[in-house]
């Protein structure tokens, strides 16, 4: 069986980085999909494609599919620079602007 160990990155819709600080492991699927002709729905036997396990650190993760046999790939996350500014948020709506406020 084939694992992914990466670190998620954040939902376009978020400006903070919640929920991608930890490290998820998760299986390859071991078979396709199948449609099904009634219904039209994509389904799978496969149950483990379905399993994400969540730990707090890379080596937990790849410890715990070391432990039990499994091979692995380690995606490293892609850097990014925080966004800090001097004044922060605050700073658009000061009295003492020495710039005129422009939109």
């Amino acid at each position: 069986m084939r694992a992914r160990i990466f670190q998620p990155s954040r939902n376009a819709m978020q400006s903070g980085q919640a929920g991608t600080r930890k490290w998820v492991l998760e299986f390859a699927p071991g078979a396709a999909r199948e449609v099904d002709p009634l219904m039209g729905w994509t389904s799978s036997g496969d149950m483990e494609s379905q399993v994400r396990l969540r730990f707090d650190t890379r080596v937990a993760a790849e410890k715990y599919a070391r432990e039990r046999g499994l091979d692995f790939v380690v995606t490293a996350p892609h850097g990014r620079q925080p966004v800090v500014r001097k004044g922060g948020y605050g700073e658009n709506f000061a009295t003492n602007r020495r710039s005129v406020w422009t939109h």
